[in-house]
């Protein structure tokens, strides 16, 4: 079974978060993209702690695969230094891991 991770990035707007999305689906990136918020996030940038509402965008695909989305996400992002977070699954269920993995192969 392929070993399954989430990764996660937030943006500025909502469709932005779900063009994202789409692309990432269309890409065969990831299985699926999934949008919450908006969320509340306070960060130093240019030396100033600002909070700002952002919407967070987890998609769903392979560890081998993150890589790829990974760096698609970081050239598709419009941030100069985009998070993009990514996490193990380490458990589910596996018929859904075999969807995934489907998914993106």
């Amino acid at each position: 079974m392929e070993d399954i991770v989430q990764v996660t990035t937030t943006i500025d707007t909502e469709d932005g978060a779900s063009r994202l999305a789409r692309e990432a689906v269309a890409a065969r990136l990831a299985a699926c993209g999934q949008v919450d918020g908006p969320v509340s996030s306070s960060f130093r940038w240019d030396g100033s702690v600002t909070t700002e509402a952002e919407w967070r965008l987890t998609l769903k695909t392979t560890a081998a695969r993150a890589p790829e989305l990974e760096q698609w996400l970081a050239g598709h992002h419009p941030y100069d230094v985009p998070e993009v977070l990514r996490v193990p699954v380490i458990g589910g269920n596996p018929d859904y891991f075999v969807w995934v993995a489907a998914e993106v192969s």
